[in-house]
């Protein structure tokens, strides 16, 4: 096949790639984006964000799209409950929409950043088999379908196993010894009146033992529950979810003596899907390299104790491209400028990402997010 080039190529299309391209496309400066899922209807997104104002909302702002945005949120999703192994509630707020970090399902927000590209900006079913510096940075890009395109500035934005880091950096995200199974509750208020009760309008928790149950209440009426606990990292190659049945059995034999009803978000799970918790190290950054960045989880992948994962890659998605914009001509004077805000940035969320899972799965976890949420950090 012929080689096609493109001046700036984007490598992924998940939330921070996306924003990336639209704060470019407003910039008056175009992009191709390359992303390994066939359709933009491919999978389910599923799952809340919580988009916080001081990072998804100013990129949300930057690309144009705030407006937009505020008609899309769950309302009610940031209501918050923190329960203990018992079911006794310790914490219960309501949203009162006063909050800064209204919820959103990540389907919706994806659509809404795509809705707003030109057509064609996404090149579906593009599978990176390699990458390479061509000098003078320029870069080759090439797909699993023997397609191969060049571009004057290559953004890796493909997520925690990114294919463009190895351009950069040798690091390797690991495993946190966190592992989650997660599950899904079907028209919850109908069929699963009981869970719908127990995590409430918007987000819950509950904590005890090391290990503990993480929720939203979805905008279609779901329930999306992570079930966490540490273990080793190939427990859940010990589980066969094609037997929900034995699948959850075995998950439920870490929740003994817990509450029958707190037991219930897997015992009457719809679906199962098991998920291992890596991570970055803490601080990860790289030298500059002409003509190649990367962005959200390929640049900082953190465990989601900070709830920061989407926010940073959108912030960063839109840094990037407001600093392409303010350096025309100069792309190695955007790089380093982007990545020297890009660097402490994530270096703080990745810590404090880190601080809170040892937290939350600590001894004290429970009471030490009751606290938290009752009188603040400070009380730690």
């Amino acid at each position: 096949m012929s080689t096609t080039h493109f001046p700036v190529a984007i490598i992924g299309g998940g939330l921070g790639g996306l924003t990336a391209a639209r704060v470019l496309h407003v910039n008056g400066i175009e992009a191709a984006i390359f992303e390994l899922e066939t359709s933009p209807t491919a999978r389910t997104q599923g799952g809340m964000l919580d988009i916080h104002a001081a990072n998804g909302q100013q990129a949300l702002h930057a690309a144009g799209l705030h407006d937009a945005f505020l008609k899309i949120i769950h309302e009610g999703g940031q209501s918050m409950r923190v329960l203990g192994p018992d079911g006794t509630v310790h914490v219960a707020e309501e949203d009162d929409g006063s909050g800064e970090r209204p919820e959103v399902d990540r389907g919706d927000l994806r659509d809404l950043l795509l809705n707003s590209l030109p057509d064609g900006t996404v090149r579906w079913g593009r599978k990176v088999t390699g990458a390479r510096s061509l000098g003078d940075g320029r870069h080759e890009v090439t797909f699993g379908d023997g397609s191969v395109v060049t571009t004057d500035l290559l953004i890796g934005a493909d997520g925690a196993w990114s294919r463009v880091r190895p351009l950069v950096s040798d690091a390797k995200p690991v495993y946190t010894g966190i592992s989650f199974v997660e599950t899904d509750l079907f028209e919850a208020d109908a069929r699963h009146p009981r869970s719908a009760s127990i995590v409430g309008a918007g987000f819950f928790i509950c904590l005890g033992d090391e290990r503990g149950f993480l929720a939203h209440r979805e905008t279609d009426g779901s329930l999306h529950v992570y079930a966490a606990l540490k273990a080793d990292e190939d427990w859940l190659d010990t589980l066969d979810f094609t037997d929900h049945a034995a699948a959850k059995a075995a998950v439920l034999a870490h929740f003994e003596g817990w509450d029958e009803g707190l037991r219930g978000l897997v015992a009457d799970a719809d679906t199962l899907t098991p998920r291992r918790i890596h991570a970055l190290p803490v601080g990860h950054r790289w030298d500059r390299a002409p003509g190649v960045t990367l962005l959200g989880d390929a640049a900082h992948v953190m465990s989601p104790f900070a709830g920061e994962g989407a926010n940073l890659a959108m912030l960063d998605g839109a840094e990037l491209a407001q600093a392409v914009a303010a350096h025309p001509g100069d792309t190695e004077a955007a790089l380093a400028a982007y990545e020297r805000a890009l660097f402490p940035r994530s270096a703080e969320s990745a810590a404090d990402s880190a601080e809170n899972l040892e937290t939350m799965f600590g001894p004290r976890g429970l009471e030490q997010m009751v606290e938290f949420f009752t009188t603040g950090p400070a009380s730690q």
